[in-house]
């Protein structure tokens, strides 16, 4: 049986040199509770939340929305327990989605505020292993920094490494955190923490995001079509020979199926790619990127959606796209068309001829036309409005026959007639039917043998 150790991208695992039992504070951060503390609130004390923190801790997100309604202080915001954790912080340590979505908004909130131990609200949702919470952390909140460092020199990529949250390993290199940034007590990097505890899994999600390292399918360019297609479906349909069909029979009778990971670049890959891309109809009309040009990449760091909103104005954001590149935003404008002559060149019947906006929808990868106006006609595909003739039939629609109910006894409901037991109920009114029958031969035979006796 093959082991993790015979693979050269894992290592050799967890090494003997005592590191693990020296009891240094480094090996402290391996448990959650040493970062993680608990927070049991008490729950005698039910009266109405007042303060913000107090609203954050007990996961009420109405009542947080009351205090942000009627304003809140720098003090009232920055409110810390003897950890120093603030509102958020405590959120981000639950688990509570709600709260930190509704706190998106808050004003005076620091984002890279630190605790006595140096931990941020995105280290410890990244341990805590809530990527929901990660998500929004990096792609709502400004001024977020992934390459904060606590007491022992752990990022927010290293502990989420250690602690085996892969999902969260994927989201913080997607948003462009240092894959290379080592601690200050022992010097190692992401994967090293990640081999040294024995999380493979994660290890192996990094060797796939460093194999692909950027998302194709989030970008105007990407082409949705599998180029592996025709060759695969000449391969299936080309005639096979005996030997062939005899080899395809034995594996199919004697062979395992066994679970396995998708092939790359294969039929599943390749749906994921196209039920997640910009073309996607369900992401086209529900949504439109702010970077069409710049898709997400490994080690870029990208920028949040309310710093892009402040840099670009809304006529910048509809004329061109932002391109995120190490942390900075330049803007790309891509060949316009008037909108008369797009319109023109559609249809020549004036009555009938729609709205430009659903036709830059179909040629947003070869002239550019803003997408918030794009997205507003998602009914009609084509640059022109269907013309609907309505015609009333000559012949009436025939009416469907309804069929008869079966009158219910007494009015009372009745349990369901099953097939099997009208085929048994059946059988033995046939059993008794002969029964009957061979009886009525018996004593017709007695009659006549007694007749011809007397």
């Amino acid at each position: 049986m093959a082991t993790a150790v015979e693979d050269p991208h894992l290592g050799s695992g967890p090494d003997d040199d005592g590191d693990m039992e020296s009891g240094s504070d480094s090996d402290s951060v391996l448990s959650d509770d040493s970062v993680l503390p608990d927070y049991t609130l008490a729950t005698t004390n039910r009266s109405a939340t007042s303060t913000l923190y107090q609203a954050c801790a007990r996961n009420e997100p109405a009542s947080l929305r009351k205090v942000l309604e009627r304003g809140v202080t720098k003090e009232e915001v920055m409110e810390l327990d003897i950890n120093s954790w603030n509102g958020l912080m405590v959120a981000c340590c639950k688990g509570f989605v709600d709260i930190v979505y509704a706190l998106q908004d808050c004003p005076f909130i620091d984002i890279n505020h630190q605790d006595n131990e140096g931990n941020t609200a995105l280290m410890i949702a990244s341990q805590a292993g809530h990527v929901s919470s990660v998500m929004h952390l990096l792609n709502y909140f400004p001024g977020l920094d992934t390459e904060i460092k606590d007491c022992r020199g752990f990022t927010a990529l290293i502990k989420a490494a250690m602690t085996g949250r892969n999902d969260v390993v994927a989201a913080l290199v997607m948003a462009g955190a240092d894959i290379h940034a080592v601690d200050s007590t022992k010097g190692k990097c992401a994967r090293d923490w990640a081999l040294k505890t024995g999380r493979y899994e994660t290890l192996a999600r990094l060797r796939r995001l460093n194999m692909r390292p950027k998302a194709e399918q989030f970008c105007e360019s990407y082409v949705p079509e599998w180029p592996e297609l025709k060759e695969r479906v000449a391969k299936a349909t080309a005639e096979k020979t005996s030997r062939e069909k005899i080899t395809q029979r034995l594996k199919n009778t004697f062979g395992f199926r066994l679970p396995r990971d998708p092939q790359d670049n294969g039929a599943f890959d390749h749906m994921v790619r196209i039920t997640t891309s910009v073309h996607s109809p369900l992401i086209s009309t529900g949504c439109r990127p702010l970077c069409p040009t710049s898709p997400p990449e490994v080690g870029k760091r990208r920028l949040a959606v309310p710093e892009l909103a402040k840099k670009h104005s809304d006529g910048h954001r509809e004329g061109g796209s932002a391109c995120h590149s190490n942390g900075s935003v330049s803007q790309v404008i891509p060949t316009i068309h008037s909108a008369e002559s797009i319109a023109t060149t559609c249809c020549v019947d004036t009555e009938r001829r729609g709205s430009i906006l659903s036709l830059a929808s179909t040629k947003v990868a070869s002239t550019f036309i803003p997408r918030s106006m794009a997205r507003r006609n998602s009914v009609f595909p084509s640059g022109c409005i269907p013309q609907i003739n309505i015609s009333r039939p000559s012949e009436a629609t025939p009416k469907k026959e309804k069929k008869k109910k079966k009158k219910k006894k007494n009015g009372l409901l009745e349990p369901p007639i099953w097939k099997y037991k009208e085929i048994r109920e059946e059988k033995k009114k046939e059993k008794k039917k002969n029964e009957k029958e061979k009886k009525d031969k018996m004593e017709k035979k007695k009659e006549k043998e007694s007749r011809s006796k007397k």
